[in-house]
């Protein structure tokens, strides 16, 4: 069984989470960064979505460009690196090792990050209804 959390970014600047599990899930399996994928197949009529990024079940980012499911590369100001030394302060220049996760979305993918190229009709996020 898949099972994938979605971070959702609409356009009015606001971002929603969604859980889906394996039917709507595996439409997402085998699909890259900078891939659109239609909202019919997670749920939302009318949408579609670009992937943007995403995390592993470890935590490590997904990055551009990296074809294994995970690797250390060195890299510096970039996805997956902020920059700061130990003592906090930000070093120009500085460059380290870190691991990230392949560009492509596995079974060890746990998050992916999407954004709305393309509204639908109803709004993204449920209508809560108020208690009495």
């Amino acid at each position: 069984m898949v099972e994938f959390k979605l971070v959702i970014g609409a356009k009015n600047g606001k971002c929603y989470q969604k859980e889906v599990k394996t039917p709507e899930a595996d439409n997402l399996l085998k699909k890259r960064i900078g891939d659109t994928i239609s909202g019919s197949e997670l749920g939302f009529g009318g949408y579609e979505f670009l992937i943007t990024g995403g995390s592993d079940k470890c935590g490590f980012p997904m990055r551009k460009g990296i074809q294994l499911p995970r690797k250390k590369i060195l890299i510096g100001k970039s996805v997956g690196f902020c920059g700061l030394t130990r003592n906090g302060a930000k070093q120009k220049g500085l460059i380290k090792r870190r691991t990230v996760c392949g560009e492509m979305i596995t079974k060890i993918i746990h998050q992916v990050n999407l954004k709305a190229t393309k509204e639908g009709a109803e709004p993204l996020a449920p209508v809560e209804e108020k208690k009495e």
